[in-house]
């Protein structure tokens, strides 16, 4: 453990830092939604710095993915005029009414750590490949876990949508939306992990 500090000290005290801040926030004000997805959070951190050396993952992904936590937590925290962060409708390129709206700061989130996740399993899965795996095997792959790990995130969000009184979830559009997000996000990962793991082979 004392290895893994000395390695990641800043990453983990930046990533503490805003847990908890954000621990505090949502327990404040009994935001059941948000308290359920920081224990989620933090138990994924947690696995993830446990086999970091095992795992090979590289140091820009080990940020990225505490980034997409902080956004995470940020999402539903930071005011942005009569909503918050998720729901922030950056620009209209599409209005079809209610929860139908693109570009909202919530798909690009979405984007971003379904990007990052790819990233993540096209390591994983490169370092543990025989040498002669196609690329596009590669990418597909990559793409595909990270789009399975969507698919759990969805879940998540479907349970709170049903079983708490308020969330910030979002309809049905929201959902689909989100998918679509995850699906461009994963694939544009899984291609960038593609081009820097050439360059490093």
């Amino acid at each position: 453990m004392k290895d893994i500090w000395n390695e990641y000290k800043i990453l983990i005290s930046f990533t503490l830092l805003y847990l908890i801040g954000a621990a505090y926030f949502y327990g404040t004000r009994g935001n059941l939604e948000f308290i359920a997805y920081l224990g989620v959070t933090i138990f994924i951190g947690l696995v993830i710095l446990s086999t970091a050396h095992k795992s090979g993952l590289d140091h820009l992904v080990l940020w990225m993915l505490s980034i997409w936590g902080l956004l995470h937590m940020m999402g539903g925290l930071v005011p942005v005029g009569d909503t918050v962060l998720y729901g922030w409708r950056i620009i209209p390129l599409m209005d079809r009414g209610g929860d139908f709206f693109i570009l909202k700061m919530d798909q690009v989130i979405h984007f971003y750590g379904f990007m990052t996740a790819a990233m993540v399993m096209h390591q994983l899965i490169a370092k543990r490949s025989i040498p002669s795996i196609h690329p596009g095997m590669l990418i597909f792959f990559a793409t595909m876990g990270s789009l399975g790990l969507s698919a759990v995130n969805e879940i998540i969000e479907f349970l709170a949508y049903v079983n708490l009184t308020q969330t910030g979830v979002g309809d049905l559009y929201n959902m689909g939306l989100d998918l679509i997000f995850n699906g461009l996000g994963a694939f544009a990962g899984a291609f960038w992990q593609q081009k820097r793991f050439k360059r490093v082979a």
